[in-house]
């Protein structure tokens, strides 16, 4: 038993009917008025009828009576306008900083037992599976659901969308800037998305706008701006890039990043920063004004055209310099990278936009676009699949990680609508 548990029952008035006051009133709520999440009563506002008397003011609710006193609310001005002290053992008698008694409703009677038992299940410690209702999930609708996942996608382009105003901010409000700086830290994956964001910061988009039809250039240019091209080689490629780096280093008196903040350990080879920087180059080659670009886009398979871009010739047999690979093959970003580069740069930013300029319709091509993009195949999706819940697109994914993420980790079953129709079961 948690106030956070009455709080939720007093909120959403999952009680009995016929409710009498300890000093045997009849009580009515006509409304239960508005939780307050800071200093002072617990629900303000509320509006009630004790006996042939109707009142306005505030609402306190305990555990046990005695906890008003332990928390000091008898020397507080601020609880005199309580009209109604919640509990759900009225274990004590308690007064007002003016003496008064507070009118006391105890909740132990006019709570359904399975209300308590089924929170308790939901809350408790031990619960097993992959999520607290993992049992139960199936008893929940499909509309409700569905109704929890349109606000959870909505919930968590908010939460990504933190980075782009930060971004955008450093940018002094440059869309274009604040575009490349993020595609550059979602091209680093999760492991190396802040030496990526640092290595885009430290080489200005007026450079690659300069050498845009010069590739071996732009590669020198980025790959030395990484700290990679520091010491001796055996390839020629490297040797050239290193040349080719120092004379744009000294002409536009550029600084390099530290090259020992990249990481290739427990990476694919595939996903190494040297590909991925050398296929970033081709994304700054293909489009002079990314942003204003992407914009133009509504169609998924259009935009992956974009972002799926290929690593220069020499990568075909290489992850590193001067380690020849055991197969040659083209290095593609591919499909599924690209969708992660949509998903989590463009789409925030693009949300982030439409809030920005007042323009609703940039936030709703932003989950169209979502909703046009199969669901992610990761391991939280699959165990949400397993107990029944599945996603039909990326926008139900997105919400169910978020889901899992920030409510069923947290046991936030109370702010969760399959909690509450659990509860209510």
């Amino acid at each position: 038993m948690t106030e956070a548990f009455l709080h939720y029952v007093w909120q959403h008035q999952m009680l009995a009917t016929g409710l009498t006051t300890t000093d045997g009133q009849p009580l009515c709520v006509l409304r239960a008025g508005e939780h307050n999440h800071d200093a002072g009563p617990d629900f303000l506002n509320a509006r009630l009828r004790i006996g042939q008397t109707e009142w306005v003011g505030n609402v306190e609710i305990h555990i046990q009576s005695s906890d008003w006193m332990a928390h000091g609310h008898q020397r507080d001005a601020a609880y005199n306008n309580v009209i109604l002290h919640v509990v759900y053992d009225d274990n004590a008698s308690v007064s007002m900083q003016d003496g008064k008694s507070p009118t006391t409703l105890e909740l132990k009677q006019f709570l359904h037992p399975s209300l308590i038992k089924n929170y308790d299940l939901l809350t408790a410690p031990d619960a097993t599976g992959f999520v607290p209702c993992a049992a139960r999930v199936g008893e929940v609708s499909s509309f409700s659901i569905g109704l929890m996942m349109e606000r959870l996608v909505v919930e968590r382009i908010e939460e990504k969308s933190q980075i782009v105003h930060q971004l955008l901010e450093q940018s002094h409000g440059g869309w274009e800037q604040t575009c490349y700086w993020l595609m550059a830290r979602y091209f680093g994956g999760t492991v190396n998305a802040l030496p990526f964001e640092l290595l885009a910061k430290s080489t200005d988009q007026r450079l690659l706008a300069r050498w845009r039809d010069n590739r071996m250039r732009l590669e020198a240019l980025m790959l030395g701006q990484a700290g990679m091209l520091d010491g001796y080689f055996d390839d020629e490629y490297p040797r050239i890039l290193q040349v080719d780096y120092e004379a744009i280093r000294h002409a536009a008196d550029l600084k390099p990043i530290d090259g020992h903040m990249w990481r290739f350990f427990r990476i694919r080879p595939s996903s190494f920063p040297t590909i991925r920087i050398s296929q970033f180059v081709d994304l700054a080659m293909q489009s002079k004004s990314l942003f204003s670009t992407l914009l133009q886009i509504n169609d998924v398979c259009e935009m992956e055209k974009i972002f799926n871009r290929t690593a220069s010739e020499y990568w075909d047999s290489h992850y590193r310099f001067d380690q020849v690979a055991a197969t040659t093959c083209k290095k593609h970003l591919g499909s599924s990278q690209s969708q992660m580069l949509i998903i989590n740069a463009w789409i925030p930013l693009l949300f982030t936009y439409g809030t920005a300029i007042g323009k609703q319709e940039y936030k709703d091509q932003a989950l169209a676009l979502l909703e046009q993009m199969k669901p992610e195949n990761n391991a939280i999706v699959r165990q949400w699949s397993a107990i029944g819940v599945r996603a039909s697109n990326a926008a139900q994914s997105q919400a169910l990680l978020q889901l899992h993420k920030h409510y069923c980790l947290n046991r936030r079953c109370l702010e969760c609508r399959v909690g509450y129709q659990l509860l209510k079961h």
